[in-house]
């Protein structure tokens, strides 16, 4: 029954009650013909409040009447006890003959790729294997080629378990990456592995170090004259970790200064990703500094337009769970609810694996307003 649409289940479970399509319709207040369309998928129940009124009519919780799945593991859950053997093996053999670096790189840019599509299951099943082979080439062929690749390694696994809300094990692949870029000398490498780091931090509630270790990267790759950066991107996004650390710690001040930064370094650079990214941070921000209604007012502004589309499906996919929180806060279920149900659609791990985001679909769900795909996510996510 689990995988039956709502209209069959509806059907099988007035046949369990010994109901006929009348004596449903006349509990309902409905018609023989409405119940009979709602059977047979041809009228949607698009409310909240409809559905649970059948649930109640059909003396079966809501979840029972929606739920996509059940009895199923959670493939994040498990992913993440994968990951966390791999961080507990301390002692790796070196091999006769090493991993190929090239072929590491091409799993590694692999992971990556699939990290931006949000398949986070995927991702944490990938992992481990990575990381084991990834310590192989570097104990075999210690320097600074294998060191940066370490250090990328583990920077991915920080940024998934934050997704997962494993915050302290993602602080510790982000130091062991720091670890590792620290060691090529290198301050572009080290820079790339601070983002994973800030965010682990900040995930870990330690919003002052990450606020700290993201400054003094950007500082260390800013030009010393005057001029652009090497990479504007990179400082762009270090600048952006500061400001919602910063936001975090309710520095108002600084999180402006540090966005308007931010979008002089990415805007020199015509790139309208970036402006987009410092947009959806400036709602973010907005939202952690309690300015909820500023929030969605920028966040109308920033969906109107084409470059928001242009970040990576992760990225989006997030935001969209940020605006949806800032919704929420102002009392807009309606809004919030259709932002939740597209933040699904856009990438479907965003929503269905980490779980933070469960108790935020149970608040919107409980509002009658909420749209009836609403109800069916939370039924499928168990908080109903």
């Amino acid at each position: 029954m689990n995988e039956l649409p709502v209209g069959r289940r509806v059907a099988q479970w007035r046949v369990r009650r010994n109901m006929t399509q009348q004596q449903l319709a006349d509990r309902l207040g409905k018609s023989k013909s409405w119940v009979d369309k709602v059977e047979r998928g041809v009228r949607r129940l698009e409310r909240v409040s409809s559905l649970r009124e059948v649930a109640d009519t059909l003396r079966i919780d809501l979840e029972v009447l929606l739920a996509d799945r059940s009895g199923h593991p959670d493939p994040a859950a498990v992913g993440v006890e994968g990951v966390r053997t791999a961080l507990a093996r301390y002692h790796v053999p070196a091999l006769a003959r090493p991993p190929d670096v090239a072929e590491l790189r091409a799993r590694l840019d692999h992971a990556d790729q699939t990290y931006r599509h949000a398949r986070y299951p995927a991702l944490l099943t990938l992992l481990p294997g990575l990381l084991d082979a990834t310590r192989e080439a570097q104990a075999t062929r210690p320097g600074r080629a294998t060191d940066g690749l370490l250090a990328s390694v583990y920077g991915l696994v920080a940024l998934v378990l934050v997704k997962v809300d494993q915050g302290e094990l993602a602080w510790l692949a982000a130091d062991r990456g720091m670890a590792a870029a620290l060691a090529t000398n290198d301050p572009q490498v080290a820079a790339v592995a601070t983002v994973p780091l800030s965010q682990a931090l900040r995930s870990s509630g330690r919003p002052r170090s990450a606020l700290e270790a993201a400054v003094a990267a950007a500082r260390r790759i800013t030009p010393a004259r005057p001029g652009p950066p090497a990479d504007p991107s990179l400082l762009g996004t270090l600048l952006l970790q500061a400001a919602l650390a910063a936001a975090g710690q309710g520095e108002e001040g600084g999180v402006q200064g540090l966005l308007d930064r931010a979008m002089e370094v990415v805007g020199a650079d015509g790139n309208g990703v970036g402006r987009a990214a410092v947009e959806a941070a400036r709602v973010v921000a907005e939202v952690a500094l309690g300015e909820v209604t500023a929030a969605t007012v920028r966040h109308e502004r920033l969906i109107a337009g084409d470059e928001w589309r242009w970040l990576p499906t992760e990225h989006r996919a997030a935001y969209l769970l940020d605006a949806a929180r800032a919704y929420a806060l102002a009392g807009d279920m309606v809004r919030a609810g259709r932002a939740l149900l597209e933040a699904e659609r856009t990438a479907r791990s965003e929503v269905h694996d980490r779980p933070a985001v469960r108790d935020l679909v149970a608040a919107v769900a409980r509002s009658a307003a909420a749209p009836a795909g609403l109800a069916r996510l939370a039924a499928t996510l168990h908080v109903t």
